[in-house]
């Protein structure tokens, strides 16, 4: 079976951007290189050991906990001192500053860097034959990281108005705020709307989306299924809707699959106008149902020191932004 991040070094990811850096502006910009740190965790971490509130801090993109990653943040009135903070597994590098706000999505894609552990024989010579004509096409799924161990469940709850269960699956997550949430549930016992405005825009809003991401996985899957789609029936220009208030259903098979699986999962296109956290409210969109990676390199195959009588792989390629590493590797050693 074969194995990625085992250590964090085996994960290497470089944000792609075409921010402008310069001298002035009212924004000062970092790059951030972590470990052992998602990126939400991280900015938390750094905006307490600055002494600033949260939200001053932008960026484009959660990167994973387990890997080793660099990304440029946004730091409001942020100064190039900043970057003296002494943080375990942090660094902040100043690159510049500008006007204009890192906030989710701003970014081109990322770079990736990753030692595949754990192969045998058949397993590489199936990587090798997928890379051969340096060109890999693969489902477009959302990845692992998106949904954490409860992301999209939070979600759910969010969007069907369970403001209750949303709470006590956060608090069973042990999220930084559980400390706050549950002060605020011992002054005002039934107020679960209050608890989850305590915590960040931006935490909250990935819960709705994971659940839309859920959605997306699910249909698509099924999408493939039904047609019987192989590599070599793929039609690359398809897109399939990321469900939400505004979203129409026009091409037939997939408006069939998606409204199967809504019925399974109790919830309508309305359910995402959340009037009780407007903010949360989520439009919906589209995504591509399948893309083309076209720099796929093999760097190298070893011994695997960490996994006896094993191999590893280095390899390196890059995704356009919303798409995942994972989900490449499962693509990759599948049948």
């Amino acid at each position: 079976m074969h194995k990625i991040k085992q250590t964090p070094e085996d994960f290497i990811v470089k944000e792609m951007n075409d921010i402008i850096l310069g001298n002035t502006g009212k924004y000062a910009y970092f790059l951030l290189k972590k470990k052992n740190y998602n990126t939400i965790k991280a900015i938390e971490t750094i905006a307490k050991a600055l002494g600033i509130n949260v939200k001053n801090i932008g960026f484009a993109g959660n990167k994973d906990k387990n890997a080793v990653t660099e990304q440029l943040i946004s730091i409001k009135n942020g100064k190039k001192d900043f970057e003296k903070v002494s943080l375990k597994d942090i660094g902040l590098k100043y690159v510049g500053k500008g006007d204009e706000e890192i906030y989710l999505g701003r970014l081109k894609g990322n770079e990736f860097y990753i030692t595949i552990r754990g192969l045998e024989d058949k397993e590489i010579k199936k990587i090798e034959e997928k890379a051969k004509n340096k060109q890999i096409f693969m489902p477009n799924y959302f990845g692992e990281q998106r949904f954490s161990k409860s992301n999209h469940w939070i979600g759910k709850a969010i969007t069907n108005r369970d403001f209750k269960k949303a709470v006590e699956l956060v608090l069973e997550s042990n999220s930084e705020q559980n400390e706050r949430i549950e002060e605020h549930l011992q002054k005002q016992k039934n107020d679960f709307i209050g608890a989850l405005k305590i915590m960040p825009f931006k935490l909250l809003k990935l819960y709705v989306h994971s659940y839309q991401s859920f959605l997306f996985n699910k249909t698509l899957e099924e999408y493939i299924s039904i047609n019987k789609i192989s590599s070599n029936k793929i039609n690359y220009d398809e897109k399939i809707p990321i469900i939400g208030f505004s979203t129409e259903l026009k091409n037939k098979k997939i408006k069939k699959i998606i409204e199967k699986i809504m019925q399974e999962e109790k919830v309508t296109e309305r359910d995402f106008i959340i009037r009780a956290i407007p903010y949360l409210s989520s439009e919906g969109g589209e995504r591509d149902a399948f893309i083309k990676i076209n720099d796929f390199k093999i760097i190298n195959v070893e011994k695997d020191e960490l996994n006896v009588g094993k191999e590893k792989m280095a390899v390196s390629f890059s995704l356009l932004k919303g798409c995942y590493a994972t989900v490449l590797m499962d693509f990759l050693l599948k049948d």
